[in-house]
């Protein structure tokens, strides 16, 4: 008997009728062309209406519940500004600015507490590693609650409601529509957020950065219901199977082998669960090949095949939820999509076709660095702390990378300045400028990919400067405004400077022209060798000869890895050089004891020293009214 059994068991595996048995008694049919797959008991029509009600309801709840937060998020961004733009107004004559020097305690506990609070002690921008691991970064306590709130309202809505005390079969049916429906509606946020042209960056003058963090979480709320929703339904199929062959051969060693035959059958005969399953595999894979490590390990790879992947997914969703309801919101999703790219195509041909085409000057630097100066074919007015995107075809093809924009000037202004100043300007210089021409310029330190090959194309050339074709897709950023606070601290890491520098003329010409509230405007720039100072001297000389820059800027400079001590000087009171790094507490503190209405603590640089600042302007929200300001990319 047992040889029997062992045998009709191999059989049953291979499609075969067992020897000795009767073929009505075995679906041995099963997984062959012509079978019909098992009946399941369905919903009444009452029961589907309502189910179908409930997900319609729930998909609106989550639609409804981020526009109320952006609706919170958008108020809360007006009441700020129009404190700042009063601020700015009242402190314009006024240089003692003693009012605005002292703390509102309920926001500045929870500033400190909340908003600028990392999750757990100090660390937030530093990068996690493990090994040579990349995890990512972690979020700020704000951060963390609203992506709690967040998953939390999905995982409650993908349950609320279903009968589990009921049938199970109606249970996975209720759960497979619940999460399919929600892990659709879910991809309209996930689009949004991932848009270099997200609207809601502006209106909510918040950074690209921070949507970037809650784009990758909703990638991953969509990635576990797309899931679940899979899984609801191989489950079904699969008891479907087992029920099945207990009806029709009453053996319990065969139930496995017939419900997981059911599943491939069903496979090769539903449209509809084959694009399913595609999709599922598809955004799965995305979510595997977004993790940090290898994002940073491999970014250009990456790129690429997010790019592809997620086109696979639009399409084989596309077919699976043809004629259905949710269908209409991934139809949303793929027109704000394409929408998007389509504006990014069309501000790339408008900045850089036409007039002679966009042009760049690479010229190398010390310290493993090189400036790019853009002459960009339709540039715009550059604001503070802008960025753009840069392709260089002849470097990296197609691909764009961010760099901030350290500095922009008006060429025609510039030659008029030097004649007045008695400078020699030649008649060809002239009528090659005959129109307004505006350069923009920035530094890209040497890294991997793209930096690499682009400072080694700089090397090759003889004179260390080379004329190549760029394409600008630009601007962004630039929302913060630093004209409202007395006292502003710029620090700077490195080629984190390219970020700064550009607030520190912006501020120093408000203040001649009186258009600021800044009377103390502090640079702290750390490098590691004073070859780095380099990178900024022709920028830097103008902002120092600017019409009453002493009575308001000090600079001072950390080189953490000097030479010698000789490389060490200050060349006067206002510009002061040391070695090693700041204490960056200590800085704050000195400058808080003597601070001119509401501080801005602004910083650009390294992990390390984002954090040190963060820390230091946190521990004095109850004492003094000080904002922190951290800028950086975190892709």
């Amino acid at each position: 008997m047992r040889a029997l059994v062992l045998l009709t068991l191999a059989h049953l595996a291979l499609g075969e009728e067992a020897p000795g048995s009767k073929s009505s008694s075995i679906p041995s049919s099963v997984g062959k062309p012509g079978y019909k797959m098992p009946e399941e008991k369905s919903d009444t029509a009452e029961e589907k209406a309502a189910a179908a009600l409930d997900n319609a309801l729930f998909a609106r709840y989550i639609l409804s519940t981020l526009a109320a937060v952006v609706f919170c998020l958008a108020v809360y961004r007006v009441v700020i500004q129009s404190i700042r733009y009063i601020r700015t107004l009242t402190c314009l004559n006024n240089d003692t600015q003693r009012y605005f020097k002292m703390p509102n305690l309920a926001f500045g506990a929870i500033k400190q507490h909340l908003l600028y609070a990392p999750l757990l002690r100090r660390r937030r921008n530093r990068e996690v590693h493990f090994a040579w691991f990349h995890l990512g970064y972690i979020p700020t306590r704000f951060q963390s609650l609203f992506l709690a709130a967040i998953i939390g309202m999905n995982v409650t809505l993908s349950v609320w409601g279903i009968q589990w005390n009921g049938t199970k079969a109606a249970a996975l049916n209720h759960l497979r529509n619940r999460t399919g429906t929600l892990s659709v509606v879910n991809l309209i946020p996930l689009a949004i957020l991932a848009g270099r042209n997200n609207p809601l960056i502006s209106i909510l003058n918040i950074s690209y950065d921070n949507f970037n963090l809650i784009h990758r979480w909703f990638g991953r709320i969509v990635v576990l219901q797309a899931l679940a929703h899979t899984l609801a339904e191989v489950i079904k199929i699969v008891d479907r199977g087992k029920n099945a062959f207990r009806e029709s051969f009453m053996k319990p060693g065969l139930l496995e082998i017939g419900g997981w035959r059911t599943l491939n059958v069903a496979f090769q005969n539903s449209q509809m669960l084959l694009t399913g399953l595609v999709a599922t595999i598809a955004v799965v894979a995305i979510t595997l090949q977004s993790c940090a490590a290898i994002r940073h390990a491999f970014y250009e790879t990456f790129l690429h095949l997010h790019i592809i992947l997620v086109i696979v997914t639009l399409g084989f969703l596309w077919k699976h939820l043809e004629n259905t309801y949710p269908q209409k919101y991934l139809l949303a999703m793929i027109l704000f999509w394409a929408f998007e790219r389509f504006t990014r195509l069309v501000f790339l041909v408008y900045r850089n076709v036409g007039r002679g085409g966009t042009k760049a000057e690479l010229e190398l630097l010390p310290g493993d660095a090189c400036r790019v100066t853009l002459k960009v074919a339709r540039p715009w007015t550059f604001q503070p702390g802008q960025y753009a995107f840069i392709t260089v075809p002849s470097v990296g093809l197609w691909t764009s990378h961010p760099f901030s924009i350290a500095w922009s000037h008006n060429v025609n202004e510039t030659m008029q300045q030097d004649s007045e100043k008695g400078y020699k300007v030649s008649a060809e210089d002239v009528l090659a400028n005959t129109t307004d021409q505006t350069n923009m310029s920035l530094i890209i330190r040497r890294r991997s990919g793209f930096t690499d090959k682009l400072f080694e194309k700089a090397e090759r050339s003889p004179s260390g400067i080379t004329a190549i074709t760029a394409y600008v897709e630009g601007p962004y950023g630039g929302h913060a405004v630093l004209h409202s606070y007395g006292t502003v601290m710029i620090f700077a890491g490195g080629v984190g400077i390219t970020h700064q520098v550009s607030y520190v003329r912006d501020l120093v010409a408000g203040y001649a022209s009186g258009t600021v509230a800044a009377r103390k405007v502090i640079l702290i720039w750390v490098v590691q060798s004073p070859e780095h100072l380099e990178w900024i001297r022709p920028w830097m000389t103008t902002i120092l000869a600017m019409d009453k820059r002493r009575d308001i800027l000090r600079i001072q400079l950390f080189v953490t890895q000097p030479r010698s001590t000789k490389e060490i000087h200050s060349p006067s009171a206002t510009v002061q050089m040391f070695p090693g790094k700041p204490n960056v507490d200590t800085l704050i503190e000195i400058e808080s004891e003597n601070q001119i209405g509401a501080m801005g603590v602004s910083v650009c640089g390294t992990g390390g020293l984002s954090d040190d600042v963060r820390a230091a302007v946190r521990k004095r929200q109850t004492v003094r009214n000080i904002d922190f300001l951290e800028q950086g990319f975190t892709w």
